[in-house]
């Protein structure tokens, strides 16, 4: 179905305001009669002409939110700011300074190379989402010049009139002319679950879907002004810091830290050696090369960008890539009721019948009755919830319908005159149960028994509708009562179910009544602890710890507004919880936007799918688990990732400060770090394709276990470095350029051997390595011997001591192993279990 095209937006200032030239606001003009209303938009029933509204699309701007978008150029000038960017920054100075200019242009390569992926990835994303709402367009039936046109809802203008019929979506705020009332499905902005009736003079509400019913309005505001409109931009303003983004500040910052204390104490002792500036300066370009994560921002773009195009594949279309790790230590998992927890389509329950010579005592035959007072065609839920409960054997053909009088507000029920196939003819009615009980000649002896049938009903959630039929005299008897509710959806159970294994708590969240949510919960498993809403009272701050409290354990949420939804999503993150947030209306935006992921389901509005992070292309949640999986699965990548890139630098940056320090001596030039740089990172993006399991508990950056992890091979590796150099040094007595290769092959095979210590809890074969990351690790390092054997900008090695760095740096690897399962078990003695492989 195809939904109207706005999305949350700023308009231009001229277009902004909430007034007309007219000096009438858009509320104001809801509230007017017609008559009024028609003078006050210069218009009348017979629309504006051509010209007129060209001259009013161009003083209101289109009816659309038109989706304010980042200046190109800016956005890839962001991605030059930041801890990170600085560092590579600061050493393309240095070596400027140093005039060591082949350094220059390759780390210069490398930070335009970072910026280019990292935009591009994004943009990429960016461009998925808008392709996709380039699909969502919507036509209005308009009229101009007195003739009837079908245009692009977006050419909308305040006085147009409008001619809307069943199916319709209503393309701006509108006030309805003179006709038999619509029924209209407001769900989308108030989460209504049934339709309501509207009538000439009543207002209905773009976004809104006429499901009964013809009728033409005046249209009187668009764009922003309109109820959706107002609504879309509450979801307005910059999102905060994701844990993703927070995560890489904070290794950065470690790193930029620990260089800085390096190049300072270094700095200090060249001083007092009355060491040369210009050598200083040399070091300092060194080591800030050294301890820059160059590749850290892209690798860890691309795993999700990867995981992101795997995603798509199951129907999960992510608009932001940070969603991706968000998803992954999403706790609390909000989810809207109707259409998302549920069919959003009525059924029967088990009716309450009386026994008496009109109905022996029989359910299915109340549900007959019901269905011969019903009419497929109009497309009523109601009528439609009734039709598909017959049973086939109950023949409805057999019955001849004489005349149908459809359900209208004033008298609250359907009739039919009925012929059976013996040529009898009799009457059925259904609606309202006291308009019924009224009409009924038995309402004496039925009165009690009804009235506590409906009561209980509406205690379990249902809604009722009562039936009756004439007894051979023509007169009234009261047969039943149908009980009405929207069922769960069948996987919904099994996907909550799902959700609690994986150690997410399901809170549903609804508009309607807590009888019909406390009821639905229970069905979908979720428990009956339905908070009531309409009580929060002003939600501008937190009330009080007890109503935060109750918030924090409820299984649900009932007669829930806009602002109340913001509310319960505020108060959780306060706690200290991730939170997902399902939906599909305008109603849900601001909470999609502020969840920590917002999670747009099938069929959502344009407003919604703008403010989620996650848009989901099939009908309900299962999908959910599918991505929450794969979320896990990438976030498992890049914790790997960081560990292997921290403990990475450290080990470059201790070994040359104690190298320079203890001996005096710079174990690797600048070159030789440019190359470690390049051949590791180029190898490392593989890891976005790696094999790994999934914990079954949200995942959360646990910045002591990775920095205390990473310390720890970071400082086993200068011990290892050490122990070669003086093997080299004092033993075999090379010379210096000698050593400084023998270091490099050293620090390039051993540092890439560290992504298969850090990718893995337990030992290092637990996990079997992805094809692609084998392939692409020992491809590099087989360059990089290469280059150390044959001596590419270094001291040729030869392949003796080639083949002893290798096998020195494999003893070593299996010492790191042990050492570092010890690591785990002081830093996270509880380890959650791992599932299924990737």
């Amino acid at each position: 179905m195809e939904k109207v095209k706005i999305s949350s937006v700023h308009q231009s200032s001229n277009r902004s305001a909430n007034k007309f030239s007219h000096g009438q606001s858009c509320d104001e003009l809801s509230k007017l009669d017609l008559a009024q209303l028609q003078a006050k938009l210069k218009t009348s029933s017979d629309g504006l002409s051509q010209t007129d509204a060209t001259q009013r699309l161009a003083q209101y701007g289109p009816n659309e939110l038109v989706e304010e978008k980042t200046n190109l150029l800016i956005k890839f000038l962001s991605y030059f700011w930041g801890p990170i960017p600085w560092m590579i920054e600061a050493a393309i100075i240095l070596s400027a300074l140093a005039k060591h200019w082949a350094d220059f242009f390759i780390i210069l390569v490398l930070l335009l190379s970072n910026v280019l992926v990292g935009f591009w990835e994004e943009h990429q994303a960016g461009n998925a989402i808008a392709a996709l709402k380039a699909k969502l367009a919507n036509k209005a039936r308009v009229r101009r010049d007195t003739q009837w046109q079908n245009l692009n809802a977006s050419e909308l203008v305040p006085g147009d009139v409008i001619r809307m019929r069943m199916g319709d979506i209503v393309p701006a705020d509108a006030r309805l002319l003179n006709g038999d009332p619509v029924e209209v499905d407001q769900s989308s902005l108030t989460g209504e679950s049934l339709p309501v009736v509207k009538s000439a003079g009543e207002t209905v509400y773009s976004g809104s879907i006429i499901r009964q019913g013809e009728i033409e309005a005046i249209v009187y505001a668009t764009g922003a002004n309109t109820f959706f409109g107002k609504t879309a931009q509450l979801v307005q303003g910059e999102r905060t810091a994701s844990h993703f983004q927070r995560a890489v500040l904070k290794i950065g910052n470690y790193l930029i830290m620990l260089a800085a204390a390096l190049v300072l104490l270094i700095v200090i002792v060249a001083l007092f050696r009355d060491d040369p500036m210009i050598t200083t300066l040399q070091f300092a370009l060194v080591l800030t090369v050294a301890a820059i994560p160059v590749a850290m921002p892209t690798v860890l773009s691309v795993t999700m960008a990867v995981g992101a195009r795997l995603l798509a594949k199951k129907q999960v279309v992510v608009t932001r890539l940070a969603a991706i790790e968000e998803l992954a230590g999403v706790d609390i998992l909000c989810s809207d009721k109707t259409g998302t927890l549920t069919q959003n389509l009525l059924t029967l329950g088990d009716p309450f019948y009386i026994e008496n010579s009109i109905n022996k005592g029989s359910a299915e035959q109340v549900i007959l009755y019901a269905a011969l007072a019903s009419r497929s065609e109009n497309n009523d839920p109601i009528d439609l919830a009734v039709l598909q409960s017959v049973k086939a054997e109950q023949h409805l053909d057999s019955y001849h319908i004489e005349h149908f009088q459809p359900f209208d507000p004033v008298s609250k029920r359907t009739e039919a005159i009925v012929k059976n196939a013996d040529g009898k003819t009799f009457k059925v009615t259904k609606g309202a149960p006291q308009v019924i009980l009224a009409l009924s000649v038995n309402i004496e002896a039925v009165k009690t028994a009804v009235e506590a049938s409906i009561d209980e009903f509406a205690a379990r959630g249902f809604r009722s509708l009562a039936v009756a039929k004439t007894d051979e005299q023509g007169k009234w008897q009261f047969i039943g009562v149908l009980p009405l509710f929207d069922p769960p959806r069948e996987e919904a159970i099994q996907t909550i179910a799902d959700a609690k294994e994986m150690g997410m708590s399901v809170k549903m969240v609804t508009g309607d009544q807590v009888a019909i949510a406390r009821e639905t919960a229970s069905k979908l498993g979720l428990g009956t602890n339905i908070l009531d809403a309409s009580g929060f009272g002003a939600t501008e701050h937190h009330q009080t710890t007890q109503l935060d409290d109750s918030i924090e354990s409820a299984d649900g949420f009932a007669q829930v507004f806009p602002e109340h939804k913001y509310h319960i999503i505020d108060v959780l993150q306060h706690r200290g919880h991730i939170v997902g947030m399902t939906g599909d209306g305008v109603n849900d935006a601001p909470a999609l936007k502020k969840a920590d992921c917002g999670i747009a389901v099938s069929g959502a509005t344009d407003a919604a799918r703008s403010a989620a992070s996650i848009v989901l292309m099939t009908d309900g949640l299962s999908v959910i688990i599918d991505a929450v999986k794969e979320s896990r699965k990438i976030f498992q990548r890049m914790n790997s990732y960081a560990i292997y890139r921290v403990a990475e630098t450290l080990r470059v940056l201790l070994f040359m400060t104690m190298a320079i320090l203890i001996f005096n001596f710079y174990p690797l030039t600048a070159v030789m770090i440019v190359m470690l740089a390049l051949l590791n990172d180029a190898a490392i993006l593989s890891i976005a394709y790696d094999n790994v399991h999934y914990q079954n508990k949200p995942e959360t950056w646990n910045m002591r276990l990775v920095l205390g992890i990473a310390s720890v091979l970071g400082i086993l590796g200068p011990i290892a470095a050490f122990g070669l150099f003086y093997l080299g040094d004092k033993v075999f007595e090379l010379d210096r350029p000698h050593l400084q290769t023998l270091m490099y092959l050293l620090l390039s095979v051993a540092g890439h051997l560290t992504i298969f210590l850090a990718r893995t809890r337990g030992p290092f074969w637990s996990i079997k390595p992805s094809a692609i990351l084998m392939v692409a690790v020992f491809g590099t390092q087989v360059i990089a011997t290469l280059i150390a054997v044959y001596g590419v900008f270094m001291t040729p090695l030869g392949w003796g001591w080639a083949l002893a760095v290798w096998a020195y740096a494999l003893v070593w690897f299996f010492i790191n192993d042990g050492l570092k399962l010890v690591a785990y078990r002081i830093f996270d003695p509880t380890e959650a279990p791992l599932l299924e492989k990737s």
